[in-house]
């Protein structure tokens, strides 16, 4: 009995446990945080976990990012002491670490993402007034990225007092009313043009300057060569007395030179020509080399950087599918493990079922049985007390047993009267009533035929019992009953008085005395 209530209890356990589970199965997605409170506190992101019905708490807070549009709601004096106006656009979020987390529960648990923006936009709108107020209008202006960096640090610290991270800080407008930042732009276009004018007026000045030393020294070129020219006229004029003599001897001589100072002159231009050709060449050969090699820099970057852009992407889209199969497979694990205990559970409990019905059915055959087995000995001691009777009785009980029928026998011979709605009798004699009789005479003839059966198979006369309901039976006591002896010539006496008494009614006869054989 004690076994069979430890099995009842730990079945109990077991289907307690699986109502637990199944009922307070939960599991968080990436982007939302679940928070279990009560018995116990734990925090759960893209994960699965049990909560215990009625004694824990389930709440969630949402880790998706928020835009957030910060403004100044006045205007903000600079560093310089201009007052300005900033909008810039905020992403935020819930931190996923567990510190910032446990903060953020405390602060925004069950509250709307319009709430955590709120906070968050006088938190941001508190620091982008104060890094205003500390930088000059131009630096701010010129460095919007300096600007952003330092009010995301300096806020940063009071939102992750909140448990709320920074993601992104990007300024779209700076403003003002008194169109001080137009003219800072007014004053660097004129700044730019003075400068290139400047520069205009230097470049002509140095092509001026340039061009008139090229033309000094052009002229000084020609007044040389008119000199030297006149020189040489002179000394051809001196010479020509002298060199008229050698002219003729000389002419051929002359012509000779001449031919070959030309070919000279002429060989050294053709090579000059060449080499000038041939450096120019090389320069631009070397030129389309460079050209080329910056090309190819440049295709090689680009081509590098796309594919580590590509690759990085794969890279994070192969380890986000990675992750989420793990996580389908281990909830999928889970579930088949679950559900291999509660089969197991429930096979268990039609197992128990299945045993205590085994031993009902069994209890309540052996009661059968018994009852059975006890009903078929006291039939079977009937029977034997029966047996035992009737070998003691023979011919008596059976005498006792054919009177007791006779009433039955006389009912079932008359019984076909009882069925005749109207007789008509045809003939019968001069005695109208003579077939009346015939018909009311049928029973007693019946009667006497079967007494006279009776008389000639079993030996017993009926007649003689029935006489002793008679005057001469009741006074004289004269009854003659033939057929009732034993196996040992003794008379039931007991048997026959019972017989007679109850065919005649008559109690005093239960005494064999005065009865002749």
């Amino acid at each position: 009995m004690g076994a069979i209530i430890g099995k009842i209890i730990i079945a109990l356990v077991i289907i307690l446990i699986l109502v637990i589970v199944i009922t307070g199965y939960k599991k968080a997605p990436p982007d939302t945080a679940f928070i279990i409170s009560g018995l116990r506190k734990k925090v759960i992101i893209g994960k699965a976990s049990v909560k215990i019905p009625y004694l824990e708490r389930l709440d969630k807070l949402s880790l998706k990012l928020i835009a957030i549009d910060v403004k100044t709601s006045n205007a903000v004096p600079t560093a310089d002491y201009i007052n300005i106006q900033v909008d810039a656009a905020v992403n935020v979020k819930i931190s996923s670490e567990p510190q910032k987390l446990a903060l953020a529960a405390e602060n925004f648990l069950n509250q709307t993402t319009q709430y955590v923006a709120g906070i968050a936009r006088e938190v941001l709108e508190g620091n982008m007034r104060e890094i205003v107020g500390r930088m000059r209008l131009e630096e701010m202006v010129s460095d919007r990225q300096k600007f952003a960096n330092l009010v995301k640090e300096n806020a940063e610290p009071d939102l992750a007092a909140m448990g709320l991270d920074i993601v992104s800080f990007n300024v779209q407008n700076f403003a003002d009313g008194n169109g001080v930042i137009d003219d800072l732009g007014i004053d660097n276009i004129s700044q730019i043009k003075k400068k290139a004018a400047i520069a205009k007026a230097e470049a002509d000045k140095e092509i001026a300057v340039a061009k008139a030393e090229a033309d000094r020294q052009a002229n000084d070129a020609r007044v040389n060569a008119a000199r030297e020219i006149a020189k040489k006229n002179n000394e051809l004029a001196l010479q020509q007395a002298e060199l008229k003599k050698q002219e003729d001897t000389k002419k051929a001589e002359a012509d000779a030179a001449y031919s070959i100072q030309e070919q000279e002159q002429r060989k050294t231009i053709e090579i000059a020509t060449a080499e000038a050709s041939i450096a120019k060449q090389e320069k631009e050969v070397v030129l389309k080399e460079r050209e080329a090699e910056v090309r190819e820099k440049a295709l090689d970057a680009e081509i590098k950087k796309k594919a580590e852009a590509d690759k990085f992407a794969r890279q994070q889209l192969s380890e986000a599918e990675l992750y989420e199969r793990q996580k389908r497979a281990e909830a999928d694990k889970f579930e088949r493990e679950k559900e291999a205990e509660a089969m197991k559970a429930t096979a268990e409990a039609q197992k128990y079922a299945k045993e205590q019905e085994a031993v009902g059915i069994r209890m309540v055959g052996e009661a059968e049985a018994e009852a059975i087995r006890a009903k078929g000995i006291a039939e079977a001691e009937a029977m034997e007390k029966k047996a035992e009777a009737y070998q003691k009785y023979n011919n008596a009980a059976m005498a006792e047993m054919l009177i007791g029928v006779l009433p039955d026998i006389a009912g079932k011979i008359s019984e076909p009267l009882k069925q005749i709605d109207k007789i008509t009798i045809i003939g019968g004699g001069d005695n109208a009533g003579n077939g009346v009789g015939d018909v009311a005479g049928n029973v007693p003839a019946v009667m006497t035929k079967l007494f006279e059966s009776m008389k000639e198979t079993v030996g017993i006369d009926l007649a003689e019992i029935m006489k002793a309901g008679t005057y001469d039976a009741k006074v004289n006591r004269n009854i003659n009953i033939t057929g009732l002896e034993g196996e040992n010539g003794d008379v039931k006496s007991q048997v026959v008085s019972a017989a007679v008494n109850s065919a005649v009614g008559n109690p005093t006869l239960g005494s064999p005395t005065g009865m002749d054989r």
